[in-house]
């Protein structure tokens, strides 16, 4: 307490003695017979200095931050598209301070060398055709490469990818990140939002997972029949509002089923292949290093954003729609923690969109490995299809099935890493 009121007097002493020497101030102003708007040579030079001075101290700074941060803080970058995106953003940069030199340099010395001085009448220079030409062409010539190069760059990242690269399928969700590698065949299976169910989160398109997708929507627990038990049950008491709401979600999973059932007569069982041999991983992306990939993105929920920093790589994620870009890495995970000499450094997958109350949680570890380590643990994955029916299984005898897919999982993680 005693602080807090000895604070206050310090306070308002300060106050009072600014006071009483803006009123001395004002005081000797009319002693000299001089007014507020007067300033005198000696005010102008000392402003003049202080300006080149200030000038001086800020490039001192700037200069003083470039040398304990770096050129930008970025890092290396560890993919192709990274280090031509890096060497563009280099190019802006440069320009840029090349501009804030020029531009402050020429304010702040001007201020120093023409300061107002008694009897030199300032110039009246409203305008001049030359230099408007100066300063509208010039930028707009600088400004057209940069977004040239920019939409060149952005092409080489989003345009078709090499018959031989990598096709993986990251899915986001509020909150994680579920990929999806191509399999043998290097392709992905086909999908349909219709088909999500609980063991098929993506919604991947077979003979087998519509005729799961129609068992849950006609006998599930809160499937059609459910509901029309539920509806016709007299002895059922129901609020109207509560039997409004199951009204319209019958109306809904009966035209949903109506779709599932012309999907049942149009579907192809040749493309089933397709899909039954992706691999589907979560936690951990891993990839190949010196390898193309392309990446392609879809959302369940909301808009989320794919962002790869340390392969300089971002791309929206969409509700129905697909995005994609492509890149290689080109530096292992390995290979990096020795160039940053950290043990623990990983790289990594987060989404850059304030996607709901836990997006700080949504991140995936990239794991970029060597081709024979790749391999090895690619051989160990189980296939959608090994999957898909293992799960089944479980569910209809689950005191039987050995729950050994995390176990799996995390040594495979242990063998790629070592």
């Amino acid at each position: 307490m005693g602080g807090k009121l000895i604070t206050l007097i310090v306070i308002v002493l300060g106050v009072i003695a600014i006071a009483q020497l803006v009123r001395v101030y004002e005081l000797t102003s009319k002693l000299r017979n001089r007014g507020e708007h007067d300033i005198t040579e000696r005010d102008n030079n000392l402003n003049g200095k202080m300006m080149f001075g200030f000038m001086l101290a800020m490039y001192a700074f700037f200069f003083y931050l470039m040398a304990t941060f770096g050129w930008t803080g970025r890092g290396e970058a560890a993919s192709n598209i990274g280090k031509e995106t890096d060497w563009l953003l280099d190019l802006n940069f440069i320009i840029i301070i090349a501009v804030f030199f020029l531009t402050n340099t020429l304010l702040f010395y001007f201020s120093y060398k023409y300061v107002r001085k008694p009897g030199v009448k300032a110039l009246y220079f409203p305008h001049n055709n030359k230099l408007e030409m100066i300063w509208t062409i010039v930028p707009a010539c600088v400004l057209a490469v940069i977004i040239i190069l920019g939409l060149k760059k952005w092409n080489d990242a989003t345009g078709d990818a090499k018959k031989e690269a990598i096709r993986v399928e990251l899915f986001s969700k509020q909150f994680d990140w579920t990929a999806r590698y191509s399999g043998k065949d290097n392709q992905l299976g086909r999908f349909d939002y219709k088909l999500t169910t609980d063991n098929n989160e993506l919604a991947l398109l077979t003979a087998e997972t519509i005729d799961s997708a129609i068992a849950s929507m006609e006998n599930g627990p809160n499937g059609i029949k459910t509901l029309e038990s539920k509806l016709n049950d007299a002895k059922l008491m129901m609020i109207p509002e509560d039997r409004e709401k199951m009204e319209t979600d019958l109306s809904r999973k009966q035209r949903m089923i109506r779709l599932l059932y012309q999907m049942k007569e149009r579907h192809d069982n040749k493309s089933d292949k397709a899909v039954w041999d992706d691999v589907i991983q979560k936690d951990t992306l891993f990839l190949c290093v010196n390898k193309e990939y392309e990446f392609n993105f879809r959302a369940k929920d909301v808009i989320h954003s794919a962002f790869f920093p340390h392969f300089r790589a971002q791309m929206n994620t969409v509700p129905g729609m697909v995005t994609r870009f492509k890149f290689t890495p080109d530096i292992t995970t390995k290979d990096m923690r020795e160039r940053m000499n950290n043990p623990k450094f990983n790289y990594v997958l987060m989404c850059n969109k304030i996607c709901g109350g836990a997006h700080y949680k949504m991140k995936m570890i990239v794991v970029v490995l060597e081709e024979t380590q790749y391999k090895s643990w690619m051989a160990s994955k189980k296939s959608f299809k090994d999957s898909y029916f293992a799960a089944a299984a479980a569910a209809a005898a689950p005191a039987t099935m050995p729950a050994d897919s995390t176990a799996v999982a995390k040594d495979s993680v242990s063998v790629a890493m070592n």
